[in-house]
């Protein structure tokens, strides 16, 4: 990868603007902001004004303009991520602090969105850290970077290797009533869910849940081609971290990796961190979808962001490396360490896809699929956005805004 702009050429002569001037529209007080950059799509010059949180007026700039060398793209969005820094998604007492916590570090990795992730657990914790985790709705902080949750399990395949490291003991069936309870407990913000296709009362189970408006994702199962058919008949739209939650050995033609990949109405989301899935998978997935049906998730633990070393979770020894988490009693990965700007830099080196398109499969992408106003650089779209520079084909995140606020500055860089 060529060509990228970095930090050392950015630092000589940075001085992209952010400028702030009240306007009162209505009688209230509205604040203005400009930025000037680099626009990801196309790397052409470009001003960006903001009014009211949104996406007001995008201005091309002629080359020759004293743009600043740093890109604008719009934030990233990740629809699986189990918690961060130590901070637990499955923990029952967990506390707005600890939101707060998560939250603050994922602006620093220019994720502006994301949806809290819980795995298979009993009725009683996931009732209870649904409530918990709803309290991020009533803090205008950090609200507009949480719009709702991904239920992992306990819905999915009860076999060695295509349960993960999800606990069998928690794994049954679906239940719609039961589902009901957790969505109460959420706010009716539940928007994804995982599910395996195969198990009983499943095909029904989706259908309601595409009907109430929650999209399907397949998952941690074993599916047949036939049962994946009847999945996307029923409404599920994703695969969740395909290639993942899947047993070491398969048979070589009969496995749920390739009917997934023939039927053009589900999208994969992949993780590409460079541990989960080969440079090869990689390859091949992306080539099947393509980038406009293609989404990049991190499917990061609690664990992500700390010190390496073995950690004991739900009574289970779990290794951190620095990049991925392992579960070695049963040989599979229990998660990964990284955040998914890592994800957008990897996919870049594996596919040699743009810049635009490895963006756009962590921001525009997902943004489409649980149709949210933001991850596109339009007119009328949420104002998140994200500067950033690329250092041996890294991310480094300069600055992060959320509904048209400033919620990040690197240290180097300054308004």
């Amino acid at each position: 990868m060529t060509n990228f702009l970095t930090r050392s050429n950015v630092l000589f002569f940075l001085t992209f603007s952010l400028i702030c001037s009240p306007q009162f529209i209505h009688g209230q007080k509205m604040e203005q902001k400009t930025i000037k950059g680099i626009l990801y799509s196309d790397k052409t010059p470009v001003e960006i004004n903001i009014s009211d949180g949104k996406i007001s007026e995008i201005v091309r700039l002629e080359k020759e303009n004293k743009t600043p060398d740093i890109y604008i793209a719009p934030g990233l969005i990740d629809i699986q991520i189990n918690g961060y820094m130590g901070v637990d998604f499955g923990n029952p007492d967990l506390d707005i602090n600890d939101l707060h916590k998560v939250v603050k570090s994922l602006w620093k990795e220019g994720v502006t969105t994301f949806f809290p992730t819980l795995v298979s657990a009993d009725h009683e914790k996931l009732i209870k850290c649904f409530t918990a985790l709803s309290q991020a709705f009533d803090d205008p902080d950090i609200s507009p970077s949480i719009p709702g949750f991904h239920l992992e399990g306990p819905y999915i395949s009860p076999v060695k290797g295509f349960r993960g490291a999800h606990l069998e003991k928690y794994i049954r069936p679906p239940d719609w009533e039961e589902f009901i309870q957790y969505q109460q407990a959420a706010r009716n913000k539940i928007l994804l869910v995982t599910v395996a296709p195969e198990i009983d009362g499943a095909i029904p189970f989706i259908r309601k849940c595409t009907e109430s408006g929650v999209i399907i994702s397949l998952g941690h199962h074993n599916g047949t081609a036939e049962i994946i058919r009847q999945a996307a008949d029923a409404g599920a739209r994703i695969s969740t971290h395909l290639g993942n939650g899947c047993a070491n050995m398969i048979n070589r033609h009969i496995n749920p990796l390739w009917p997934q990949l023939a039927d053009s109405r589900i999208t994969p989301t992949l993780i590409v961190d460079g541990y989960h899935l080969t440079r090869e998978e990689v390859q091949v997935f992306y080539k099947v979808k393509g980038p406009d049906n293609t989404i990049l998730v991190s499917d990061a633990l609690d664990l992500a962001g700390l010190e390496p070393g073995e950690y004991i979770r739900d009574g289970r020894k779990v290794v951190l490396t620095p990049n991925v988490v392992r579960f070695p009693a049963e040989n599979v990965l229990a998660g990964a360490a990284s955040p998914i700007s890592t994800c957008v830099g990897n996919i870049m080196q594996f596919t040699q896809c743009n810049l635009r398109q490895a963006i756009d499969m962590a921001s525009a992408n997902p943004a489409r699929m649980f149709n949210l106003n933001m991850g596109e650089i339009s007119t009328g779209k949420r104002a998140d956005l994200i500067l950033f520079t690329i250092e041996e084909e890294k991310l480094i995140i300069q600055k992060t805004i959320v509904a048209g606020k400033v919620v990040y500055t690197r240290d180097q860089i300054k308004d």
